[in-house]
């Protein structure tokens, strides 16, 4: 295998088929996901698919965002994962993909236990000391790199170098591949008239100076515009989009260090903006996450998604008909820190109804199917299109009421009705 140094004694230089060549059945790899997923490396794979054969893959990689399926390159090869994916499903069936049902805080504890014999993670060119940046991508690419008995770095120009705890450095790594490719895009998302109703009735729960959490999705694209009468705004959450730029033009967030993620997510253009922008400050998941720094922070609020929510105030953030079709992800530490933040609330954003509105997602009892992802006692406040349903302080019966009254009309007598069926066996 050729190989060239980087100085006298720097790490390995190859080529990105010279390592995916030195893939050995029986290898753990780390490879990094979301906006932290090397292109270069994964089209490299796709192009040499036999040397996946016996290797198993890790990583943390987000359905619609990375296809992330390696396992699919050879029949023997194997993935652990975090969230399900449909492109996971053939594989996980046929037993080959080993799903952990873990939240963020789970996945970087497994990485930073994992046996890793080898990390491969994208960064920025060296600077003049020698420091390596992560650029858009902090989240669990430490957690792996600490473990790994070998590292690689993809030194890819196209890496924009922004502010951040994380710091890799040259000479801890044992190769280097130098090569610019593109970083991976997500595309705007179109917010329709229901999600923008959704969106005004979360914002109203939203008071100027707070902290606010939110993920991805059409429903985080519509809450975003629809704070742009706030002001004082900051955000600490795991990722931020392209979405919150009107917030950034229009100074709803404005200070030094308001916003800390962990990744970034849109297109070249957003990714040169957060590496030169100092409201932004990039964070690994055990920063990001940690529910004891995040619960210090005064009016903190996590806004997250549900797909249902019963009477009794579970909320089912990941299966559909039964089926699994991501996992928890962050939302379990942010809503236990927004409980504990001084001024602080767990919520969650729904749309009243599916199926054009024959099926209510306020549901009198989560059926067999579904995951509870946050039980009972977490959601302080509920939000579909019809309202605002705060759960604090509220009795049983109280709950299931406000509930029935935020549900799409046309479900609310059957959910009233079910619900009184439901007290006499309570």
């Amino acid at each position: 295998m050729s190989m060239a140094r980087i100085g006298a004694s720097g790490p390995a230089r190859q080529s990105m088929a010279e390592l995916v060549a030195s893939f050995e059945p029986g290898m753990t790899v780390f490879l990094g996901g979301v906006s932290g997923e090397s292109l270069a490396l994964r089209d490299t794979l796709h192009a040499m698919p036999e040397k996946a054969a016996g290797v198993r893959f890790a990583g943390v990689f987000f359905p619609g965002i990375n296809d992330g399926a390696y396992v699919s390159l050879h029949p023997q090869a194997r993935q652990r994962a975090y969230f399900m994916s449909p492109a996971f499903r053939p594989s996980f069936l046929d037993g080959r993909v080993e799903l952990l049902p873990v939240d963020y805080i789970g996945a970087w504890q497994d990485l930073a236990s994992l046996d890793i014999d080898l990390a491969i993670v994208q960064t920025s060119p060296p600077d003049q000391a020698g420091q390596l940046n992560l650029g858009i991508c902090h989240d669990f690419a430490p957690a792996a790199w600490a473990r790994a008995r070998r590292r690689v770095a993809h030194l890819n120009p196209a890496m924009p170098r922004t502010r951040g705890s994380s710091a890799l450095r040259l000479d801890e790594c044992d190769a280097v591949v130098d090569c610019e490719a593109p970083l991976l895009h997500y595309p705007a998302e179109p917010v329709d008239s229901a999600f923008a109703r959704l969106a005004r009735e979360a914002a109203s729960v939203v008071r100027d100076g707070d902290t606010l959490q939110l993920g991805i999705g059409r429903m985080v694209a519509a809450v975003l515009e629809a704070l742009r009468g706030h002001r004082g705004l900051r955000l600490h959450a795991g990722m931020a989009t392209a979405a919150i730029e009107p917030l950034l033009d229009g100074g709803v967030i404005a200070r030094r260090d308001a916003v800390t993620v962990g990744l970034a997510l849109g297109d070249a253009g957003f990714y040169q903006r957060v590496a030169g922008d100092e409201r932004f400050r990039f964070a690994p998941v055990s920063e990001t996450h940690d529910v004891r720094r995040i619960a210090a922070i005064d009016n903190f609020v996590a806004i997250n998604a549900a797909l249902e929510v019963d009477l009794f105030g579970q909320v089912n953030c990941d299966t559909l008909g039964g089926q699994l079709v991501a996992g928890v992800g962050g939302m379990p530490a942010f809503a236990a820190a927004a409980r504990l933040s001084p001024g602080g609330r767990a919520v969650f954003a729904l749309l009243s109804s599916a199926a054009g509105g024959k099926r209510s997602r306020i549901v009198p009892q989560l059926g067999s199917g579904a995951l509870v992802g946050a039980p009972r006692h977490v959601a302080d406040i509920v939000v579909t299109e019809h309202g605002v349903a705060d759960l604090r302080g509220a009795s049983l019966v109280q709950r299931a009421q406000r509930l029935i009254s935020i549900a799409a009309p046309d479900h609310r007598a059957a959910l009233a009705e079910q619900w009184n069926d439901m007290c006499a066996s309570l």
